[in-house]
């Protein structure tokens, strides 16, 4: 798919811009010094098809909201992530560029705690609500307060399969999965010959909207999700587009600058996903 369908495609489906942003400066500018002139985002987000107008509305959220802070040189504005938006980018990335499978036991844990405090730390754990006042989650998951009562089960695969789909938004995740493969399984073949802006533009799509669904992937073991599940090849493919994507990328972001010039050179970010297995 060339990029301009694959733009058209993406504008039909509801975006944020201000999280576009967020992708922009967690992915690329966080690695390149953190800061970026307000003039070379206008260009980036113009080569996505949103207006000047938009972006500046966009980036005046941000900052207020304490995501950005803005600085000026003489006429021109540079944008940085505040420490609130650095902490954030850097929390999420193990979850956007790691691995989705996680080792398992073959049991699963059942906590049970009353609505407050207890029960949202168990969900930032990795809980999922089963019914009222029962949380579940694979033995890999631990118990924030020792005093809160739990026990392990064990069952079938398929039941255990059917209890991880009621629990966990399985269905709503693997099809998202499965739009981002549609998406941008065609742009494999051409991703090497896009100049560099367009491999920027490029490599923000692809990250943006894998980000969007891993963010809210439970990453339950394989054992738990359907047969050929979608996430293991659109990790694949998001991981082998963006090492495609990286050096023209980075060149585009060579000829930016901060207040004080050109960007520092950062960690080549070909190799992102190396590291991670699925």
């Amino acid at each position: 798919m060339p990029l301009s369908a694959l733009l058209a495609a993406v504008r039909g489906a509801p975006q944020r811009t201000g999280s576009v942003i967020v992708t922009i400066y967690g992915d690329a500018i966080a690695l390149r010094g953190g800061e970026i002139a307000l003039a070379a985002l206008l260009e980036l987000m113009a080569a996505l098809g949103v207006t000047e107008g938009v972006v500046r509305t966009a980036v005046s959220r941000l900052a207020r909201d304490g995501w950005l802070e803005g600085h000026r040189t003489g006429r021109r504005s540079f944008y940085r992530l505040s420490r609130r938006g650095l902490r954030e980018t850097v929390d999420a990335g193990p979850r956007i560029y790691g691995p989705l499978d996680q080792a398992w036991g073959g049991k699963l844990r059942l906590a049970f705690a009353e609505a407050g405090v207890e029960r949202t730390l168990l969900e930032r754990a990795g809980y999922a609500l089963l019914a009222p006042g029962v949380l579940v989650a694979p033995d890999t998951a631990l118990t924030p307060s020792p005093g809160l009562p739990s026990l392990l089960g064990a069952g079938e695969p398929a039941a255990m399969q059917t209890l991880a789909a009621r629990a966990w938004p399985v269905a709503r995740v693997g099809a998202g999965y499965e739009t981002f493969l549609r998406l941008f399984s065609d742009l494999a073949g051409t991703a090497f010959e896009l100049a560099p802006l367009d491999a920027m533009a490029a490599r923000v799509l692809l990250t943006h909207e894998y980000r969007r669904i891993v963010l809210r992937d439970p990453r339950l073991p394989a054992a738990l999700l359907p047969p050929d599940w979608p996430g293991t090849a659109a990790f694949s493919l998001c991981a082998g587009l963006y090492a495609s994507l990286a050096p023209a990328s980075e060149r585009w972001l060579d000829t930016t600058a901060d207040r004080s010039g050109p960007l520092p050179q950062g960690p080549d970010p070909a190799g992102r996903f190396s590291s991670a297995r699925v």
